[in-house]
């Protein structure tokens, strides 16, 4: 498998010849997003702007043909409203692509002050190696090579994150929803994760030296 992290949470998975790109969002345009090409499918988690960018999904549709964007019922809504095709993919579903499994994890976003920005929220398992949790903090109670970890953000704290990490045990973490931290800051906030899941053997990478992750 090997994952490009264009930005924030929009990640390109390559497995077994299959292409998949998560939330396409606002906080990652910058990133060239909307002009990957050779795209199979697209996950979207939730509705979030940082998560999900209309005109970059119109974008990757029109550079796409015949792309598939797997997501729950909520996106699924503001995808219909502009005509965009999709096809739910929620929690407790899944869907084998090529012989790649996605399987949807986890219905809510985590809290960020009382019901402000509850929305539907469905992480993604990918290959039985990558999980992807979205806005939360889902465990799929499944064995977990690499964790796409969210740092940094409204709804979260360090510990949290961190004793998230430490009960999926997978073997590798990465970065992600990190965009919103300043870049004098990251550097304190990806060593101090990497220095607290070192002990229990997970590997934390750095993902500001290289965006490119293969295992």
């Amino acid at each position: 498998m090997k994952i490009t992290k264009y930005g924030h949470c929009c990640l390109l998975i390559e497995e077994s010849g299959v292409r998949i790109l998560t939330d396409p969002g606002a906080f990652s345009i910058e990133s060239g997003q909307k002009d990957v090409k050779n795209v199979d499918i697209v996950l979207i988690t939730h509705e979030h702007q940082d998560h999900l960018h209309i005109d970059s999904v119109k974008a990757l549709l029109t550079n796409n043909p015949g792309v598939k964007i797997f997501t729950n019922e909520s996106v699924g809504k503001l995808l219909a409203k502009e005509s965009l095709p999709y096809e739910l993919l929620a929690h407790g579903q899944s869907y084998n692509f090529k012989g790649v499994n996605i399987e949807g994890h986890g219905d809510k976003h985590a809290v960020i002050y009382q019901d402000y920005g509850q929305v539907e929220n469905t992480g993604f398992l990918v290959a039985d190696k990558l999980f992807y949790p979205g806005d939360a903090f889902y465990n799929p109670q499944k064995p977990v090579e690499i964790l796409a970890l969210p740092i940094a953000g409204p709804w979260l704290k360090a510990q949290d994150a961190i004793d998230y990490a430490k009960a999926v045990k997978p073997k590798k973490a990465f970065p992600v929803h990190d965009a919103i931290v300043n870049i004098p800051i990251s550097g304190f906030l990806y060593n101090l994760y990497g220095m607290f899941l070192k002990a229990d053997g997970i590997e934390f990478i750095d993902t500001t030296k290289n965006n490119i992750i293969e295992i």
